[in-house]
């Protein structure tokens, strides 16, 4: 199996974080995890990544119990351990430390049967910044309709 399959989008996070950089990770999973993970049982909407003692650590995701799992389900907010290259957790670390960013899980994917993480090192928006985008989405719709009613 090749390509990439979307389980799961964190929508919320572009609206509230300006997104600096994305990273590709891995997530250690126990076995009813991943098949709950397949069905799209996830949620990523308060979750968030962080670094402690040169690891890094995916907190408050819900994964929600398998249903045929019985005894071999675990926590569904237990912290996981999330895969990366050492100079790639050097440079989170040294990005988490100045002050303001933070690591966002941005979607969560199979690829090549694997599931894998899209971490974004975000920095916090401000009630005026939401305000601006959304007045550039909107000005942006409404060329969009204009240029369509002319053709």
């Amino acid at each position: 199996m090749s390509g990439k399959k979307i389980l799961a989008t964190n929508k919320k996070a572009r609206h509230d974080y300006f997104i600096d950089e994305v990273f590709e990770c891995g997530i250690e999973l126990k076995g009813t995890e991943v098949k709950s993970i397949r069905q799209g049982r996830i949620n990523l909407k308060e979750g968030y990544a962080s670094v402690d003692n040169s690891e890094v650590f995916l907190k408050q995701v819900h994964i929600s119990p398998y249903e045929q799992g019985n005894r071999y389900n675990v926590d569904p907010l237990r912290t996981r351990k999330l895969l990366l290259h050492k100079a790639e957790i050097r440079k989170l670390i040294g990005a988490t430390t100045i002050k303001g960013y933070s690591l966002v899980p941005m979607s969560m994917y199979l690829k090549n049967g694997r599931v894998k993480v899209e971490l974004g090192l975000a920095k916090g928006k401000k009630l005026y910044d939401k305000r601006q985008d959304l007045a550039k989405k909107d000005a942006m719709r409404r060329i969009e309709r204009e240029s369509k009613d002319r053709y």
